[in-house]
């Protein structure tokens, strides 16, 4: 016995086809409107983030400036093991801001820091320790993934959206065809199953 090709017709709801039915076209055009929208909206919001993420990293950067800090007691020493993996402890710093006044507060310091020991500390525009800035790598990794994730989002919620439609147009043309059937069967009078 020969085994029979199966013939794919590429673009078939494009083409001229007495079998083509009008649902066949409208799902043509939401798959090709989600992939298009999908793309340019995946594109548009990956930049829209990273452009987002970009400025609060410059925010960051002009919101912050290091200081010189003196450590006002000896630090203590290690913590145990189950403390922060830099081993750094908690000891009382005082710097001093452009406008002459002082300011004292806690810092992250290595363990045994003697007293009187300058460190480099960073404080916001309020006077207050905060965290350092984020380096250009780390910049360079945080646009590069809130782009990449915003856009993958985007563009999976259009495709998301353009599949559920088809579901529902395969269901309206299941409909279809049970009614086309029912009424070919009850015009010969039998039925098929």
């Amino acid at each position: 016995m020969e085994m029979s090709e199966r013939v794919t017709v590429r673009w078939w709801r494009w083409r001229h086809n007495a079998l083509k039915r009008r649902i066949d076209v409208v799902e043509a055009w939401v798959v090709l409107a989600g992939w298009v929208f999908a793309l340019l909206g995946g594109v548009g919001a990956g930049l829209m983030a990273a452009g987002a993420v970009e400025r609060a990293v410059e925010r960051q950067r002009a919101e912050s400036r290091q200081v010189s800090a003196v450590t006002v007691e000896d630090a203590p020493g290690p913590s145990p093991a189950r403390a922060a993996s830099d081993h750094r402890v908690w000891a009382e710093v005082r710097w001093a801001e452009p406008d002459g006044s002082t300011h004292t507060d806690d810092a992250r310091v290595p363990p045994r820091t003697p007293a009187r020991s300058t460190i480099p500390v960073w404080v916001n525009r309020s006077g207050d320790i905060t965290t350092p800035p984020v380096s250009e790598g780390e910049a360079w990794l945080h646009t590069t993934m809130g782009g990449g994730l915003a856009g993958a989002l985007a563009g999976g919620v259009v495709l998301g959206a353009a599949w559920l439609t088809r579901l529902t147009l395969d269901r309206r043309r299941m409909a279809q065809w049970d009614a086309e059937w029912e009424r070919i069967d009850t015009r010969r009078g039998w039925k098929t199953g």
